[in-house]
């Protein structure tokens, strides 16, 4: 399945039905009077947290979506059928966004979560609603009130407890299969990772989702390679790996513009809790590894963790590492006093 993480859609609520226009006419009945019923309400359009999806693939092949209007009111005082809502099924950590695609209407993040974004037009009454005593057979009827319609974006955020980050062919996809199931595509030259992956890691006997995206290049944020937009998919995060490659001329350089890209990307990203580590560890030899880590401790300041997903080095205590940022990020704060708790109440 092809993953896709955004996806413009056409909305619109159905229409309300119009209101009956009827007189009561049976035989030995001399004043039947009105009898037209009101019209039912149209379809409302609806979103919904769904198990079982982790792309937005459907919504490139269909991009509209109508909720079914509601039926006419009828003789007898009968109501019309209200219209068939429309439901838009999404994975869990989908945003949907109005059309400017900045303003956020709703961020779905549990399962089972559910939206209205367009409400189905009320039906019209009919003549017996206008029936008084001085109009004793009114031919008035409302007809029903049109739907929303609106475009809609759908922008996927990957939900994960840790993601990695790095330049291209800093070893993130490796790293990846090494620890979990998942088998990301994995080659000899920069941008192998086309689309975000996920896996799941165990340590400690907790497991943990590891979010894997593009990897960055300076000027990400400004379109520079495939940018930054995937950087969304790691928003959710409770802490980052950082992996630099250790095999490369410059370690400090490829930290830095890992971080000032983390930083010019914003959404808190650059303070998330970080796992440093020196990756591809068993392609240098002892004399290299020690003068990589002393340039890159120099420029992060703090010692970098010495990391072979080929050879298995250091990935233990990588998961470890991450598994204990998890925990602590789950674990509230002792000294937080809880909002509702701050004043007490007092009759």
């Amino acid at each position: 399945m092809k993953f896709l993480d955004q996806a413009k859609v056409y909305i619109r609520s159905g229409d309300g039905g119009n209101g009956g226009l009827s007189f009561r006419r049976e035989k030995f009945i001399e004043f039947g009077g009105p009898d037209g019923g009101n019209g039912g309400r149209g379809g409302d359009v609806w979103a919904e947290c769904v198990d079982g999806l982790n792309t937005l693939i459907d919504y490139r092949y269909q991009q509209h979506y109508t909720a079914a209007n509601g039926q006419a009111g009828m003789g007898r005082e009968r109501t019309g059928a209200g219209g068939k809502d429309v439901v838009l099924k999404v994975p869990v950590g989908t945003q949907i966004y109005e059309d400017d695609n900045e303003t956020l209407i709703a961020d779905l993040d549990t399962l089972g979560e559910r939206v209205m974004l367009a409400r189905g037009g009320n039906g019209g009454f009919g003549n017996a609603h206008f029936k008084s005593s001085t109009n004793r057979a009114p031919r008035r009827t409302n007809p029903g009130l049109p739907g929303e319609e609106k475009t809609i974006w759908l922008r996927l955020k990957l939900i994960a407890d840790a993601g990695l980050v790095g330049l291209p062919n800093a070893g993130k996809s490796t790293f990846l299969a090494a620890v979990s199931a998942a088998r990301p595509k994995i080659a000899d030259y920069p941008f192998t990772t086309l689309h975000p992956g996920l896996g799941v890691a165990r340590a400690d006997g907790r497991e943990f989702v590891i979010a894997d995206i593009p990897g960055l290049i300076e000027g990400a944020h400004e379109g520079a390679g495939l940018g930054d937009r995937f950087l969304g998919h790691v928003e959710r995060c409770r802490v980052l790996l950082h992996l630099v490659d250790g095999s490369q001329d410059d370690v400090a350089e490829a930290y830095r513009i890992v971080r000032e890209e983390l930083a010019a990307y914003g959404h808190g990203l650059e303070d998330k809790p970080e796992v440093l580590a020196l990756s591809k560890a068993d392609a240098l030899s002892p004399d290299v590894r020690e003068m990589q880590a002393t340039a890159l401790a120099a420029a992060a300041g703090r010692k970098p963790l010495i990391l072979s997903a080929i050879s298995g080095e250091g990935v233990e205590q990588a998961l470890r590492m991450l598994a204990r940022e998890i925990a602590a990020a789950a674990t509230p704060d002792p000294n937080e006093v809880p909002a509702e708790a701050e004043e007490e109440w007092r009759p």
